[in-house]
C-alpha cells in the first residue's frame, strides 16, 4: 500500500508532501537527511497527517504531484484537520491514524 504524508517543522514553520510504502519510516530519513534538497535545509519534521492512497504507485504519485501543484498552505491545513471531509479528488484518500514515537 502507498500513501501520502505531510511533514511539518516548526523550526522553519513548513509543511511538505511526500509519497511513500512506510512513512512512519521515511519521516526518519527526512529527519537525517543533510542533503541540498527541502527537507535537507530544515530540521524537526513531525508526521502530521497519512493517508491511505492505493496500491499502485502511480495513483500516489499523481495524488502527491496533484497536492503540491496547487502550492496552497491552506489546502495542505485543510488536509491535515481531521474534521475536513475528502470529497471530489480527495475522496480515494483514506486517513490513517498514527502514533508518535
Amino acid at each position: 500500500m502507498y500513501y501520502i504524508y505531510i511533514l511539518y517543522t516548526k523550526v522553519a514553520d513548513k509543511y511538505y508532501v511526500g509519497y511513500s510504502k512506510n512513512p512512519w519510516e521515511r519521516v526518519k530519513q527526512h529527519n537525517i537527511n543533510t542533503g541540498d534538497k527541502f527537507t535537507g535545509k530544515y530540521k524537526g519534521w513531525e508526521l502530521v497527517a497519512v493517508f491511505q492512497v492505493s496500491e499502485n504507485e502511480s495513483e500516489a504519485v499523481r495524488m502527491e504531484k496533484f497536492i503540491k501543484q496547487q502550492k496552497s498552505r491552506k489546502l495542505i491545513e485543510k488536509l491535515i484537520n481531521p474534521n475536513f471531509i475528502l470529497e471530489g479528488k480527495f475522496a480515494q484518500l483514506d486517513r490513517v491514524p498514527y502514533v508518535r514515537d
